[in-house]
């Protein structure tokens, strides 16, 4: 499955579920956040972080990936804490966010940065894995294994990291 965003394509790659709470706890997600997952997919980050307590913000263009998002969030006892919306992640307003989280490419997060510095309030945090965000610099960098995939995690503060 395939989104476009700012002409770019986008394949959906499912973060590892070995990798999640690794990244949640990076960002130190918890009660009274607000985490946006730009790209959503099947909603498998925004049904972590709901479950520690932080609402959610579900953004996916695509309405397959979208609705397998809505009813595992259903079928976990957490849809009442997620918004689920089919948009581009370029069009949704992000200022309410205290947590983003991006799997995305290279050159969407590099489109991104202008949308990122001036809708999100300074200390937000940004989670982005294997693609960092060029000319930013990362608070923390965490590498994470598997036995099938090692993955990096950049964490990025506005405020800090955009400067």
């Amino acid at each position: 499955m395939t989104s476009y965003y700012e002409g770019i394509k986008v394949p959906w790659v499912p973060t590892r579920e070995e990798f999640i709470e690794q990244a949640l706890d990076l960002a130190q997600v918890g009660k009274g956040d607000i985490l946006y997952d730009l790209g959503c997919g099947d909603g498998r980050i925004v049904i972590a972080a709901a479950k520690r307590g932080a609402r959610g913000v579900c953004v996916e263009l695509n309405p397959e990936l979208l609705k397998k998002a809505m009813e595992s969030a259903i079928s976990e006892g957490v849809a009442h804490m997620i918004k689920f919306v089919r948009d581009d992640i370029f069009r949704v307003n992000i200022s309410e966010a205290t947590v983003v989280y991006m799997y995305l490419l290279r050159s969407v997060n590099d489109l991104l940065k202008p949308k990122l510095r001036s809708e999100l309030k300074k200390g937000t945090r940004i989670i982005s894995l294997d693609f960092e965000i060029s000319g930013w610099k990362e608070v923390k960098v965490l590498r994470v294994s598997s036995p099938a995939r090692i993955g990096t995690y950049y964490l990025y503060v506005i405020g800090v990291s955009d400067i």
